[in-house]
């Protein structure tokens, strides 16, 4: 990538989410000349058309095809084509833009994410479900293509601003922080009693239901050691984590030299958007400063295997490749939706998934697969969800109903 020339064309995939809001936010106060492409959206029919109607993009789609009539009456004569269905969202993603955010929650996003990094496009990546069902695969048809993916979440933004790939071979560890979630402190006996209300208290973050389970397992780190894997090319025992409740530090690269770098910043995802969009220039925005004298102390601690099992079950999957790191990105979220239910124990999360991925493996339902990655990732996701179904139907106790 060369020096940031504008106007730049682009295209929001997820624009209604909190990624995509963001990102355009972005645009507006930094006052960059931007030409929007396209932007897709799930359901959000309202706020989809009141962002097409400000950023006059080619196009507008939203997933939902059920809200395509509601969202041709809200851009009636303005000229933007509105499309509506999976396919359309894959076919705006693959239009002519320079630089394409994937922000684009769930399994959703991966199409559009592959069809994006086959035309070549610079990859803003918001999208786990990209890397974790099919990384390699993504990575590959984008350097083919002549494009670039620069992670937009903030762990993978820090290690991307301060790895240098070409002094790779000298990365002693890459260091991804974790806030701890709200049972950083409590031990076995509280977490099994935990209800979803607890879980869902976030200490330092606003998110959605299932992101905060996820950061209460830890399963979230977990996947992003994943995501770290591939994006970085690093091996499984070269990928850390550790505890950082206040949220500073976003993650560390460590050197063979003895020098560890950091990233530091408060925690505003437009940070990692305006690097993922600039990169390898910087974007001059009105960001919030950090005054480190008034951050308070910066603490720092080992997670607990024994409370947090999620990390080693992640790290497994990651060594054992193939479809494992899909089927537990599908496991997770089966159950995740069972605690959330109270048909589950929060500590039946990880035991679900570490017995899913066990049943899979034993019936040989790992293997890595060599056909369409979306396909693949799209067949892995149904098993796993099917086996973990059976788990969850096994764990249900009397106390969790």
């Amino acid at each position: 990538m060369g020096p940031l020339s504008l106007p730049r064309k682009v295209s929001v995939l997820g624009s209604t989410g909190s990624i995509g809001v963001s990102t355009l936010d972005l645009f507006e106060q930094a006052k960059v000349q931007v030409e929007v492409v396209a932007l897709a959206a799930g359901r959000n029919v309202e706020r989809l058309a009141e962002q097409a109607l400000k950023w006059r993009p080619q196009i507008a789609v939203i997933e939902d095809e059920t809200a395509l009539p509601r969202l041709r009456d809200r851009l009636a004569g303005s000229g933007i084509r509105a499309a509506g269905g999976a396919a359309a969202v894959v076919e705006a993603a693959a239009m002519d833009a320079q630089w394409v955010m994937s922000a684009i929650v769930g399994f959703a996003g991966l199409a559009p994410t592959l069809a994006a990094a086959r035309a070549g496009a610079i990859v803003a990546l918001a999208n786990k479900e990209s890397l974790i069902c099919a990384g390699p695969q993504l990575l590959r048809t984008a350097k083919l293509a002549g494009g670039v993916v620069i992670p937009v979440d903030s762990e993978h933004s820090a290690i991307f601003q301060v790895f240098s790939p070409s002094n790779a071979q000298h990365v002693a560890r890459l260091i991804l922080t974790a806030s701890g979630g709200p049972f950083r402190g409590w031990t076995r006996e509280q977490m099994a009693r935990a209800t979803p209300e607890q879980a869902l208290a976030h200490p330092n973050w606003s998110m959605g239901a299932k992101i905060s389970v996820d950061s209460a397992t830890m399963m979230n780190k977990g996947l992003e050691v994943i995501e770290a894997a591939y994006l970085f090319a690093m091996p499984p025992e070269k990928i850390d984590v550790v505890i950082h409740p206040q949220s500073i530090v976003h993650s560390l690269v460590e050197y063979a030299d003895g020098s560890t770098l950091a990233q530091l910043g408060p925690p505003d995802m437009r940070s990692p958007i305006a690097c993922a969009f600039a990169w390898p220039d910087r974007l001059p925005w009105p960001a919030q400063r950090l005054d480190l004298a008034r951050a308070g102390p910066l603490t720092f601690e080992d997670p607990d295997p024994a409370r947090f099992p999620a990390l080693r079950i992640a790290k497994s999957a990651l060594v054992a490749g193939g479809a494992a790191p899909a089927a537990m990105n599908a496991a997770d979220e089966i159950a995740v939706a069972a605690f959330l239910a109270r048909r589950i124990g929060f500590l039946d999360i990880a035991a679900t998934v570490e017995e899913t991925l066990g049943r899979m493996d034993r019936q040989n339902l790992l293997r890595p697969a060599e056909n369409d990655p979306v396909e693949a990732a799209r067949v892995t996701d149904a098993v796993a969800r099917r086996v973990a179904d059976e788990v969850v139907s096994g764990l249900m106790a009397p106390q969790h109903a």
